[in-house]
């Protein structure tokens, strides 16, 4: 037992030590890029040099080539001879670029909504099913979204389609009918685990529609039918059973005093009379017709 804890114990430090050297490897690299990032070379600094001369030669008309605009909801992502000159993007307002040198790309930080098209799943009880829904993301890292993928929209777009494939195969056709909250948490959650690296954070995932095929409308239809019945049915029978122990019950009462059931009569014909019928049943007791039945 000793060898075994201590051989685990082992094992949990080794893995702590590998995940301790990547995370450092990581952090390496990306200090590695954001040093490279600015440094431009002997010929590259000539080429700025020669940029800033031409600027100053030609002042008056080349202003207008290097001051920019973007809008509050824009950022601007700057490359200096195809590397990014600073790791934080210009904006809003003005800012300034080299005409000779320099290259930038807009970046909209607005929140952007896409349909997801109907997708054909199977679900995991083996039911066909046609699934929709929409996405709703932004950029929040710009530098990330130009240097690490080529289209993020585009990208987005075609990640969300495989996951709602991958989620909705894992459910069954009524946990998809009934818990869509979570599906749509879980599908948030990993969309955005994966356009992390890229700057994108995905903000809400909706199902909005699950069309089922029509043979499987019908059965579900007459199933629910069948079961509504059931449920009447066993009501009814309820209700017939607690009646027929008032009724009962109010037997025994009237038995005990004979005038009740005179009083019950009569409360009868009044309610009978209040609501202006033409004919009135009057009933008859047979124990007064016993009398002329002996004589006969």
């Amino acid at each position: 037992m000793i060898s075994a804890t201590s051989s685990r114990a082992e094992m949990i430090t080794q893995s702590k030590q590998i995940s301790t050297e990547n995370i450092e490897d990581t952090e390496l690299e990306k200090e590695n890029l954001d040093k490279n990032s600015g440094s431009l070379g002997c010929f590259g600094w000539l080429l700025v040099i020669i940029s800033l001369i031409f600027i100053g030669v030609t002042f008056p008309i080349t202003i207008f080539m290097c001051v920019k605009i973007v809008n509050e909801y824009e950022r601007a992502v700057i490359f200096r001879l195809g590397r990014i000159t600073d790791r934080k993007p210009k904006g809003p307002g003005l800012f300034f670029v080299l005409p000779c040198t320099d290259n930038f790309v807009k970046v909209d930080l607005r929140t952007i909504s896409f349909d997801i098209p109907p997708q054909e799943i199977l679900t995991r009880d083996s039911v066909t099913v046609s699934v929709d829904g929409v996405v709703y993301f932004r950029i929040h890292c710009p530098i990330s979204s130009v240097a690490n993928v080529s289209n993020a929209h585009s990208s987005t777009r075609l990640l969300a389609q495989t996951t709602l494939r991958n989620v909705l195969g894992t459910k069954n056709l009524a946990e998809l009918l009934s818990d869509r909250e979570g599906i749509s948490l879980s599908m948030q959650e990993a969309l955005d685990e994966a356009t992390d690296p890229w700057g994108i954070k995905v903000e809400r995932v909706e199902i909005k529609d699950v069309k089922l095929p029509q043979q499987l409308q019908r059965a579900m239809a007459a199933e629910a039918e069948a079961s509504r019945e059931a449920r009447a049915k066993i009501i009814a029978a309820e209700g017939e059973m607690n009646a027929s122990r008032a009724l009962k019950e109010a037997s025994l009462v009237i038995a005990e005093s004979p005038s009740g059931l005179q009083l019950r009569y009569l409360q009868t014909l009044n309610a009978i009379a209040a609501e202006k019928n033409s004919t009135i049943i009057f009933p008859l007791p047979i124990d007064m017709l016993q009398s002329f039945m002996h004589k006969k």
